[in-house]
């Protein structure tokens, strides 16, 4: 199917503005993400949970000076995120509302996660990146990975999780739907985080059984989630590296956005560590977007591209299109045999052994 490159009104910018003017708008988007943070992070959605709050009460609220917090929320207004009313009172619209932290569907971990400090940082050293092609950590960490600050951090790790779960039950349900889990028996979740979506997928095939596996102190993490989920008695949580060891003789391996954190070196070898786990039998799950071939102004270009600056960026990982799955899955002992899309933004890329 051909797609229109014409994009929508969204991506190409309000009709009838100037090219100039466009342009500047993209140019000063960190506006918004950074007001975005402090919101989020001052707990301006949950004060706001009950109703509309004056913004002097928001301030006495959450410690704030009142005039300049009422110019950051004039900001969010502007962009839907709040509704200014009468008086100085501000209230939530459904995009605010998914800021609070108790709200269905919350956004407000991967909101903090994702214009926050750490990651906006990295983003300063985005020509760093272009001109070498390293992750912006290599430049004052030469030998470090880029989850190993994440290990020495709790908050930082627990904020990750969140991020990571507020998507988890989309994901899990459209995987679920779109992709056949009857014919196996054990799945192992590499990288499988906190386990959320190894939750999701166990819920919806009642006679699979799930194995969680990770870095020890994540997998410490992962135990109580799993214990509180009500697939306890059919999932088990493994610690180790999945460039040593994975669980042995399951029926097929799921890995969910893991090998995009990686380069082709590494992503290589966590798939060939899979590769010595596996019998003839089993299958390699990589849940993961496909890089499309030509990239457009529609928003699946614009979220594709943005996530693959982003590995660059953070990670020194990539996304890949099909032809470079096949590839990766030929250097580490696999054969690409199907893509299978979802209604979530991934799809289902299942190798066989080669």
């Amino acid at each position: 199917m051909t797609r229109s490159n014409e994009g929508t009104a969204e991506t190409r910018g309000a009709p009838g503005l100037p090219p100039g003017v466009q342009l500047y708008q993209l140019g000063v988007g960190h506006y918004v993400s950074r007001a975005l943070y402090v919101a989020a992070k001052l707990g301006i959605a949950d004060a706001m949970g009950d109703g509309p709050r004056d913004h002097r009460e928001l301030a006495q609220t959450t410690g704030t000076h009142a005039p300049s917090l009422n110019r950051m929320l004039r900001l969010l207004a502007s962009v839907g995120v709040f509704e200014e009313q009468e008086g100085g009172r501000f209230g939530l619209t459904p995009l605010g509302d998914l800021l609070r932290s108790d709200a269905p569907g919350s956004m407000r971990a991967s909101v903090m996660l994702f214009t926050g400090v750490g990651i906006q940082d990295s983003w300063k050293e985005l020509e760093y990146c272009v001109r070498t092609g390293e992750p912006a950590f290599r430049r004052t960490s030469p030998d470090t990975d880029p989850f190993a600050s994440m290990a020495r951090d709790p908050e930082a790790a627990a904020l990750f999780d969140k991020a990571m779960a507020a998507f988890a039950p989309q994901t899990a349900a459209a995987v679920a739907a779109a992709f056949d889990f009857s014919r196996f028996r054990t799945l192992v979740d590499v990288g499988g985080g906190n386990g959320a979506l190894l939750i999701g997928i166990l819920r919806a095939n009642p006679t699979l059984r799930g194995i969680v596996f990770d870095q020890p102190h994540v997998a410490e993490r992962a135990r109580a989630a799993i214990e509180a989920s009500g697939v306890g008695d059919r999932c088990e949580v493994v610690g180790g590296s999945f460039f040593e060891k994975v669980p042995g003789g399951a029926d097929a391996y799921l890995l969910k956005h893991v090998i995009h954190d990686w380069n082709d070196e590494r992503g290589a070898a966590i798939l060939a560590t899979c590769r010595s786990a596996m019998d003839a039998r089993a299958r390699l799950l990589i849940v993961e977007g496909v890089y499309p071939a030509r990239i457009d102004r529609s928003l699946e270009s614009r979220g594709a591209a943005a996530n693959d600056v982003n590995m660059l960026v953070c990670t020194g990982g990539r996304q890949r299109s099909e032809a470079e799955f096949r590839d990766l899955f030929a250097a580490s002992g696999f054969r690409l045999a199907r893509i299978v899309p979802t209604q979530a933004r991934v799809c289902v890329i299942e190798g066989v052994p080669a």
